[in-house]
């Protein structure tokens, strides 16, 4: 199967491209200067837990094999400390192809201490001769915009998908089909739809060794049931039926939603992980923080456009993706929010800016680089009026105290000179 079949969470098609366009969707068609990255994962493959601690689950797809390694402790924020400044780096239908990217970016995360959210399509888990046991909601069974896979290409997933949770990083699930706009797109499911949606990804994920007829190969050393808590909707579309039912199924965020650069909020039982709007350079709006969007913001609905404009193409994404953090790091530390696809549209330029990014970010001094989940597990540890406090500072804005005095654990005093501070002796 051809690569753009089997990674083409983000393939163009014109008019969804022209919808996504519209509607800045993402498509597939501490005070102290001591260092607070998150702890990186070992710089050797990750071996296979021992065989004593692996439970088998249903046909040998999945298993459990205990807690998921380099998962760091999600800890209260003490009083006085300026929060970390997270950044996410995430991935919209992974999947490795004939470009190994997903093997490539794994690699690029571990040589920078940081960790990435994965989310899977579950067509990239059914091979292409198994199609018919794919029944999407509103669409005849077998039909799916990204098409399916083949035993080399599930085979090669597998090794990804295994070794990077292994890492720390979090497989989540970007569905299957990839259906936009009208005629049955993600936006016209019903909550019903959704959760037959929802099932069956992770039904393609428990079963892809029946599906394949594979059966000596290692299995997935996770529980999909329970490691899947989070997602990213096609399109960013259907998303008010999607939380609905995603928090009827036990998930704990959504990142399928367009917001400014602010803390996030719980909607719904959820956490609200929206996709950002971040500094475009050399234009007065700005971007949403993802790849496709800058394409169509730059080559329009070719994928292939003018090879002399990849590199300035390229730096824009960069460059607007690090004006982002900048304002954040230097201002309110709300979470950088990045998505990505495992494409190399425009000469693979984003793939580049997405590298620099990573290089430049996840070594800094109190930066962690982290999945979504380990996000969700520091923000459900914190004080909930930490945060709420967190969440009136806007887009870029310090306190005008500094942390010290705005996270304190009781009122700052004032400072001298001030109407009504108490006499300080010299």
């Amino acid at each position: 199967m051809a690569a753009t079949q089997r990674i083409a969470a983000g393939a163009v098609v014109a008019a969804a491209a022209a919808a996504c366009a519209a509607s800045l969707a993402g498509c597939a068609t501490g005070v102290s200067g001591s260092k607070q990255g998150a702890p990186g994962p070992p710089k050797g493959a990750p071996g296979p837990p021992p065989r004593s601690m692996v439970r088998l689950i249903g046909d040998g797809s999945t298993s459990y094999t205990g807690a998921q390694p380099h998962l760091p402790r999600p800890e209260r924020l003490k009083p006085g400390l300026r929060p970390p400044q997270f950044v996410v780096f995430s991935w919209d239908g992974a999947g490795e192809d004939g470009q190994k990217l997903f093997s490539y970016f794994r690699k690029v995360a571990k040589a920078n201490n940081a960790t990435m959210t994965y989310f899977l399509s579950g067509v990239y888990m059914l091979p292409e001769d198994k199609r018919d046991l794919y029944r999407p909601p509103q669409h005849s069974p077998g039909r799916s915009d990204i098409g399916f896979n083949d035993e080399e290409g599930i085979a090669d997933t597998v090794k990804q998908l295994r070794l990077a949770w292994l890492e720390g990083n979090e497989i989540g699930t970007h569905f299957n089909g990839h259906f936009c706009g009208s005629g049955g797109g993600v936006g016209e499911w019903s909550v019903d739809d959704w959760k037959d949606e929802i099932s069956q990804a992770k039904q393609f994920v428990k079963s892809w060794k029946t599906n394949t007829g594979t059966r000596t190969a290692a299995p997935l050393p996770f529980d999909y049931d329970k490691e899947l808590v989070g997602a990213r909707t096609p399109c960013l579309e259907g998303r008010k039926n999607f939380m609905k039912a995603a928090r009827d199924m036990g998930f704990r965020y959504d990142t399928s939603g367009v917001n400014q650069q602010v803390w996030p909020r719980k909607k719904d039982g959820l956490w609200d992980l929206s996709m950002q709007l971040v500094p475009f350079p050399g234009h007065s709006y700005e971007q949403l923080s993802m790849d496709y969007n800058f394409m169509v913001n730059q080559s329009g609905t070719r994928t292939q456009g003018d090879p002399a404009k990849h590199d300035l193409w390229g730096d824009q994404m960069r460059d607007g993706l690090l004006k982002g953090f900048d304002r954040a790091y230097n201002g309110n530390r709300a979470p950088l929010i990045i998505g990505n696809h495992f494409e190399s549209w425009n000469g693979g330029t984003y793939m580049r800016a997405v590298e620099e990014v990573v290089e430049e970010v996840c070594t800094r001094s109190e930066v962690r680089c982290v999945s979504f989940r380990q996000l969700a597990d520091w923000l459900d540890a914190q004080d909930p009026q930490v945060l709420k406090k967190l969440g009136t500072l806007k887009v870029g804005e310090a306190p005008k105290q500094g942390w010290a005095s705005f996270l304190a654990g009781r009122p700052a005093p004032a400072p001298r000179g001030v109407p009504g501070a108490k006499a300080v002796r010299p």
